[in-house]
């Protein structure tokens, strides 16, 4: 079992989350339900921060590719953060919310022409260029506002991380970035120093996501660090900014061990100083862009049981119990996309022995399972599952598969939980559909 911060087994038996009974917010709320824990969120935050600058100048951004909403962006801002954007809808959520713009960086691999002119019309702190055809588009948009943009390099270091294949960026064969090996990170570095509308104010990278240790970061502070000097070199003048990304793991089940926030800056820091010194690279500020770790163990999803199925096999035990939810791959598609695997309580009975082993399955129509023989108390219709570690990845990636509508979201603190985005309803599912003239005879 598997049970975090700020999380407790009432008197009664059920599961709290950060003062709140899970059992009393499926019912107040209905399910799915996704509850994001304000407490978690604002420690890892402060962890971040203080663990990183107690050693060293560092700019933490969250990314929030894992987790957006407008109250959200409210909780970065009042902790001091920077905010990672990736798309125009991230950007426009960011502003609705009254985030400083000077603390935003806009990422993004293909971003449109109407999301470089919204940056731009917002003034956004950073850019980073990911590809030349950015590259020229930003620089003749930014010239024909007559503003000059501070923008990052996106690097590929060349760096195969120990993460699930659909999840590595920081390879050669990838879709992000410029290739420090092959030139073509110098060569942007070339024209956007020639540029009058483009201000180079360092470089970055991202590796993958997940990693439960400081391996693969300590493997790009080399490779990042000597690209720094020799760039700095080439141009002949001091670049202020080295950004390593995120990707830093989390605990889906009880037996895995990633590393701490502070053990990872207490890796990272000396060798990033150690290195920089080695090249004569100066002391550019470090960017790091955690997400996954802010908020995935922050997040728990709850579902109601509804049909529980027992089915023949020809395996031992010669049994499968399926214990269907009203959710499933349109509110968690990551076991789908990439085997990840999740730990579950009975939120209800959770005091009880897990003595059945069972296989939660969604309603949609796919194979659509949760979670693969797990161990639970027999579950029986009408009980709450509660998912862990259901924070990051999870609201942000759901869909209208099924024409589902999408759960909502509370956010629970000191034993009070506030809506921060309303469930769906069956008119939200049609509002955008339009039937032509041609077919309402």
């Amino acid at each position: 079992m598997l049970i975090f911060e700020h999380q407790r087994i009432s008197a009664n038996g059920r599961l709290e989350i950060g003062g709140c009974d899970t059992a009393a917010l499926a019912a107040e709320f209905g399910t799915p339900l996704y509850v994001m824990d304000e407490t978690a969120i604002r420690n890892r935050m402060r962890a971040w921060h203080s663990a990183f600058n107690a050693l060293y100048p560092t700019g933490i951004a969250y990314a929030s590719k894992a987790f957006l909403t407008t109250a959200m962006v409210r909780i970065v801002e009042q902790e001091g953060l920077n905010l990672d954007v990736a798309s125009g809808g991230e950007l426009y959520t960011a502003v609705k919310a009254g985030f400083p713009a000077d603390r935003l960086v806009f990422h993004g691999n293909n971003k449109s022409d109407d999301e470089l002119e919204m940056g731009l019309r917002h003034n956004v702190g950073r850019l980073v260029i990911d590809n030349f055809h950015e590259l020229e588009r930003l620089n003749a948009f930014a010239g024909a506002r007559g503003m000059k943009q501070g923008v990052l390099i996106r690097c590929t270091p060349g760096i195969d991380p120990h993460t699930h294949r659909l999840i590595r960026t920081g390879q050669e064969d990838t879709k992000f970035g410029f290739s420090i090996k092959s030139g073509d990170a110098a060569e942007a570095a070339r024209r956007i120093e020639a540029s009058p509308s483009l201000e180079l104010t360092g470089i970055h990278c991202h590796l993958g996501s997940n990693l439960m240790d400081a391996t693969s970061h300590l493997d790009a502070v080399d490779v990042m660090v000597a690209f720094l000097a020799r760039l700095q070199r080439d141009i002949n003048r001091t670049l202020s900014e080295l950004d390593l990304g995120g990707g830093l793991g989390v605990r889906y089940l009880p037996d895995q061990r990633p590393v701490s926030v502070e053990t990872f800056a207490g890796s990272v820091v000396p060798n990033l100083i150690e290195t920089l010194d080695k090249h004569g690279a100066g002391r550019p500020r470090l960017g790091l862009e955690p997400g996954r770790s802010i908020v995935a163990e922050a997040g728990t999803t709850l579902y109601t049981i509804g049909a529980v199925k027992e089915v023949a096999i020809p395996s031992a035990p010669g049994k499968r119990i399926y214990v269907n939810i009203d959710g499933g791959m349109s509110d968690n598609p990551r076991p789908q996309l990439y085997e990840a695997r999740y730990s579950a309580i009975l939120a209800n009975r959770a005091n009880e022995s897990p003595d059945t082993q069972v296989t939660i399955a969604g309603k949609h129509c796919e194979t659509d399972i949760l979670i693969s023989n797990t161990d639970l108390p027999m579950p029986h219709p009408g009980d709450i599952l509660a998912v862990q570690t259901t924070g990051a990845y999870n609201h942000s990636m759901a869909s209208n598969y099924n024409r589902l509508a999408r759960p909502a979201v509370v956010l629970v603190r000191e034993g009070t939980a506030d809506l921060i985005v309303r469930r769906e309803t069956l008119e939200d599912i049609v509002a955008r559909d339009i039937i032509p003239d041609r077919l309402r005879a």
